[in-house]
């Protein structure tokens, strides 16, 4: 009988290493990453939460919806972005990464849309600072180049035809999320 016991343990001791090994691979980060905040929320079916970033540098944002979906919009030139007005994105079903380069201006809005698939949606972001420096070929002519340092972020033009795929593929998804409540 003891035994038994015994080996009820061992496995029950063997399943506990099992799963925190494997909810471990999910946060694997780089030793670069320093974490700065935790944030932990619920967000109704159509609706916004808002954050603002003040902290300066490369920061990643990883967001993980524990229960509906969550999508996260982020934008340094308003503090309320949402799917018609921002820069950055992530509307994935699972996790959701945005990286904000260090050139975005501060503060940076960050919005936190609750997908209307779901009644209401909770998520948990990771904030990190990337201590990992990125130096360019080009750094010291944008140095040189005598304009504006506030302008040297600007988009160059072969960014333009992604910039302009990504609003029709936004539009799109809006017309089928329009279509779907209705027919639903």
């Amino acid at each position: 009988m003891a035994a038994a016991w015994k080996r009820a343990l061992l496995v029950l001791l063997a399943s506990q290493v099992v799963s925190s090994a494997s909810s471990s691979d999910e946060d694997d980060v780089p030793e670069e990453w320093l974490l700065l905040h935790v944030v932990q929320g619920q967000i109704g079916a159509g609706n916004y939460s808002y954050l603002r970033l003040n902290h300066e540098g490369k920061i990643v944002l990883r967001m993980r919806s524990l229960k509906g979906d969550a999508d996260l919009y982020v934008s340094d030139s308003t503090l309320h972005p949402s799917f018609d007005d921002y820069e950055l994105q992530s509307v994935t079903c699972g996790q959701d990464v945005v990286s904000i380069p260090a050139h975005f201006q501060r503060p940076v809005g960050i919005g936190i849309y609750g997908h209307p698939s779901h009644h209401e949606s909770e998520f948990e972001m990771k904030v990190y600072f990337d201590r990992r420096v990125e130096q360019s070929p080009f750094a010291e002519v944008a140095v040189f180049d005598g304009r504006d340092p506030a302008h040297r972020h600007a988009h160059a033009p072969e960014d333009a035809p992604q910039e302009e795929e990504s609003v029709l593929w936004t539009i799109l998804i809006s017309i089928l999320k329009l279509v779907l409540e209705i027919l639903f």
